[in-house]
């Protein structure tokens, strides 16, 4: 028998391949980064070929350091940024343009034109989304109007669309040569274009948004096998068999499987997910109804999301653009050297706001500046912006759902922070645990896939793998948590209405 599984986990920074065993443990990882490409502001691609071949690589690194072949591997999980659009041809398997990264603004005028008619929840309720930038069939339309012969090729039936899951299997299938164009019900709840309650593409939308419905992958569920790595891979023959938006394979391998039950990521964004269980629950506090996990024929669990555009991105900010640091780790150094933020806020409204505001107008600000704030109360300012920014879903969360949280499982790579993992204890005054494994996201895709082939055998034994690393509980006063939040709360009035007809 095959002793472990590997779960690709295609980022919005990097692309990863890790290979876990029965207990869930790490056993190997291979990573490699891919190009951020800013054509102009608020303009966000990756190119999907870069994307492919990084895949394709950091299989063999993992692969290579733990001394294993495809023989020692009993499926593979597939993990993704979820709105991320792909269009190729799929007679040449080449992109018609570069992938359109989530956090893309660029289809601000498509969504106002689809707005007119009903507004921005136009279609809310069949797909649990409002219309906006992030969701990817609005990338669809862009490039089908913005690409030459694309919209013709795309009728013809000769282009194929795909969130970055669609794209690594149909290349890990074979590609040209018979590649499966699917994907599963968590990343086809972020299209705009799935039908919540049928869990099918919704025709009438797809007409509206001039988009044909042979661009569309098969919609399948969250955990069986779509098919078998193609002759050449180093996994050749070995079943694909779980494939899972990012978040909510996180949310599976935190082990949240339950009603009531919640994770939040902290990763290039921050994503918050309160499971619904078989209940489609409409926000009425902006946040997201998306499709949870989906185990073979069984129904599928929904989940209430709130998402958070810029955390981590904006450390790497910090890093890349200010030069303030030469390293992610270094943030927390600088932010310790002081006691609080010197009074200083920052809003990473880098791509406007998303939950629970939904500002595409916002622009990212630092308020509260004096001659006394230094790059310590920025690097503090910088994380405590992620917990702030926690703290306003969560709210939507306890008012949509009817009860209060308990207790935050947290995950992510910003989670190996202290200093933040206390400050979001402190403004939420509840529990923040962090679990031994912290790579939730690739374990997550690596559940879905062993359960559909027999490797593990019900949720209860996933549950049992979890453990509790560490649990930061809440220290600060009453008094100074709401100050605080407070003037968070005023510092996010002041990036509002920043776009209009002359600032991009």
């Amino acid at each position: 028998m095959s002793d472990y599984v590997l779960a690709i986990d295609q980022g919005t920074t990097s692309s990863r391949a890790i290979i876990f065993d029965h207990s869930g443990s790490i056993i190997s990882t291979g990573q490699l980064e891919h190009e951020q490409i800013f054509p102009r502001a608020g303009w966000v691609e990756h190119d999907p070929m870069e994307i492919w071949a990084n895949t394709r690589e950091a299989i063999g690194q993992a692969l290579s350091k733990a001394n294993l072949t495809r023989h020692d591997i009993a499926a593979i999980g597939i993990t993704n940024q979820r709105e991320t659009a792909v269009v190729w041809n799929k007679n040449t398997g080449k992109p018609v343009y570069n992938a359109i990264v989530w956090q893309d603004t660029r289809t601000q005028d498509i969504v106002d034109a689809l707005s007119v008619a009903g507004g921005v929840n136009r279609f809310k309720e069949r797909v649990g989304l409002p219309l906006a930038t992030y969701f990817s069939g609005t990338k669809i339309v862009w490039i089908l109007d913005n690409v030459d012969g694309a919209r013709e090729a795309a009728e013809a039936g000769d282009l194929l669309f795909g969130t970055t899951d669609t794209w690594v299997l149909w290349n890990l299938t074979g590609g040209v040569n018979g590649g499966v164009h699917a994907t599963d019900v968590t990343n086809a709840s972020r299209t705009m274009f799935m039908d919540l309650k049928t869990l099918q593409w919704d025709e009438e939308i797809l007409g509206i948004f001039g988009v044909p419905k042979s661009m569309l992958p098969e919609i399948k569920s969250s955990s069986e096998v779509y098919g078998v790595a193609e002759e050449q891979s180093l996994l050749r023959e070995t079943p694909i068999a779980g494939i899972l938006g990012d978040q909510q394979a996180a949310t599976f391998g935190q082990a949240a499987f339950a009603t009531g039950e919640a994770k939040n990521t902290y990763g290039t964004g921050n994503f918050l997910i309160f499971n619904t269980g078989e209940d489609i629950v409409q926000s009425q506090n902006g946040l997201l109804t998306t499709v949870g996990y989906k185990l073979g024929d069984e129904p599928a669990h929904y989940a209430l999301e709130g998402s958070i555009a810029v955390s981590g991105s904006l450390v790497q900010w910090l890093r890349d653009n200010l030069g303030l640091i030469s390293s992610a780790a270094e943030v927390q150094d600088l932010a310790d050297k002081v006691e609080d933020n010197g009074g200083a806020y920052i809003v990473p409204a880098f791509s406007g706001l998303f939950a629970p505001y939904w500002r595409p107008d916002a622009r990212g600000a630092i308020v509260g500046l004096t001659r006394y704030v230094n790059k310590h109360h920025i690097a503090r300012a910088a994380l405590e912006s992620i917990a702030y920014q926690t703290r306003d879903v969560l709210e939507a969360v306890n008012a949509d759902a009817g009860v209060d949280l308990t207790e935050l499982r947290v995950d992510g790579g910003a989670t190996a922070n202290d200093t933040l993992l206390q400050f979001q204890a402190d403004i939420l005054n509840v529990p923040v645990v962090r679990p031994v494994v912290a790579e939730t996201t690739a374990l997550g895709a690596a559940y879905a896939a062993g359960l559909a082939v027999g490797f593990w055998k019900s949720l209860d034994e996933l549950s049992a793998n979890w453990q509790e690393d560490k649990r930061w509980e809440a220290q600060m006063g009453e008094h100074e948590r709401e100050r605080l939040y407070r003037n968070w709360k005023k510092a996010v009035s002041k990036t509002l209405d920043w776009v209009d007809d002359d600032v991009l």
